[in-house]
């Protein structure tokens, strides 16, 4: 029988009741994963107490990571739910029905999942027990099916806030920099685009501003990102993103640094309430540019939709997506209420800093990932994750860049809320 490895900081447990010991043969297999795979994960630790089961994994010690898995918390959503669901009258409301089933769906496929993994592992280590010497392959290939359901199950502790199931609206802006800033800024939005297409998730592409000088490059972007989790997984994908290379621009063939910014924000719709003053908005139709057909460039169907114009608290939002002036009026002031509840999310999360005695980063210039292509390699600097393929990355392949970046903004939320308690 092959022995279990420990390592990191192993397993700890505090025993809140008798249901511990069975748990303890999951953390051993998680133990085993992360002995294959140190370079994922240095730990793992699982804590159970009487009132709730959260497990926390870290990457190292210099850059904590994890999530907490409430499954007490999930369960008690779920029974709060379920009475809604059998309720007649819900269904009166579509939208409300829609969004209370969906949200049903998604914690009862966590909660069974749970179950279904407790006990396969608990199947496992009973074949193990029996198994000889000639079942080590067939045990291997279910210990790994089971440690794949674990790392899934995991990943839900990634997910933070109430909308993570919502759609994504992602918004890309070049920095100072002229040329090349756009080109890299087209750069990005292809790379989040390619991204969405390997998850299948759907794009709409509400407007877009191109640059003359750089064929590829743009000036300006926003689209929607429809899909399972969209915003949960772009979320962190929001800040600067800085780009060194030997410019194609530059005939002397020098290193030139640029940066880009990139805006997620949550698809805000009519379910959730957002106070807008039919007199601070203003409404422009003109007629769209970019390629035509269909008579799309040919009629006046692009909005552009003005809130408090000529103030500090000014948004302007445009949308040219199609021929339908009706369709794009409703995308923009779709994307108006979302950047009015972000911009007051923001506005919370900063007061919240401030009573924490927090300092807040300086936005532009504080770079969240950096992309050296002269030296191959694409660093992200919160989590130090770094990859030396720069060309697979730039084609969409950040699925451990997200990853990680979650992981890091859990751990960071965890840090935040501890540090709210003990100031209490």
């Amino acid at each position: 029988m092959r022995a279990w490895p420990c390592v990191g900081h192993g397993v700890r447990w505090r025993d809140g009741n008798t249901a511990a010991t069975r748990y303890t043969r999951l953390a051993r297999i998680a133990a085993a994963r992360v002995g294959r795979r140190p370079q994922a994960f240095e730990g793992l630790r699982r804590v159970q107490n009487r009132e709730d089961l959260r497990w926390t994994r870290s990457v190292s010690d210099s850059m904590p990571s994890g999530g907490t898995f409430d499954l007490a918390r999930k369960q008690a959503r779920l029974g709060e739910l379920e009475p809604e669901l059998n309720d007649p009258g819900l269904w009166q409301d579509p939208d409300r029905a829609r969004a209370v089933n969906q949200e049903a769906t998604r914690l009862r496929r966590v909660v069974d999942s749970f179950q279904a993994l407790i006990d396969d592992v608990e199947g496992l280590a009973e074949l193990r027990e029996l198994a000889g010497e000639g079942d080590e392959e067939a045990l291997a290939e279910e210990e790994q099916r089971v440690e794949a359901d674990l790392d899934r199950l995991y990943r839900e502790t990634l997910f933070q806030g109430e909308h993570v199931d919502r759609p994504a609206i992602v918004t890309i802006k070049p920095g100072a920099g002229g040329t090349e800033s756009s080109d890299w800024a087209g750069m990005l939005l292809r790379m989040y685009r390619r991204f969405a297409e390997r998850h299948g998730f759907k794009i709409e592409l509400l407007d877009a501003v191109g640059n003359e000088a750089a064929p590829h490059g743009i000036d300006y972007a926003q689209m929607i990102v429809r899909g399972e989790r969209a915003f949960g997984l772009l979320t962190v994908e929001g800040g600067v993103h800085r780009l060194v290379r030997v410019s194609p621009f530059d005939n002397q063939n020098r290193r030139h640094t640029s940066f880009a910014s990139v805006e997620v924000m949550p698809e805000i719709d009519d379910a959730i309430q957002v106070d807008i003053d039919p007199k601070d908005v203003r409404v422009d139709v003109y007629r769209s540019s970019g390629p035509g057909g269909q008579s799309v460039n040919t009629t006046d169907s692009a909005v552009r939709v003005v809130y408090k114009s000529g103030t500090p608290d000014e948004i302007v939002v445009t949308c040219q997506d199609g021929k339908s002036q009706i369709k794009n009026r409703e995308k923009a002031m779709t994307v108006l209420r979302s950047r009015l509840w972000e911009r007051e999310e923001r506005r919370r999360q900063e007061e919240q800093m401030k009573a924490r005695g927090a300092q807040k980063a300086i936005e532009w210039g504080s770079q969240i990932r950096s992309y050296v292509l002269d030296k191959q390699y694409v660093k992200d600097h919160r989590t130090g994750l770094m990859r030396h393929d720069p060309d697979h990355v730039l084609d969409g392949d950040i699925d451990d860049l997200v990853w990680s970046g979650l992981e890091w903004r859990a751990a960071a939320s965890a840090e935040g809320a501890t540090a709210s308690v003990a100031e209490a």
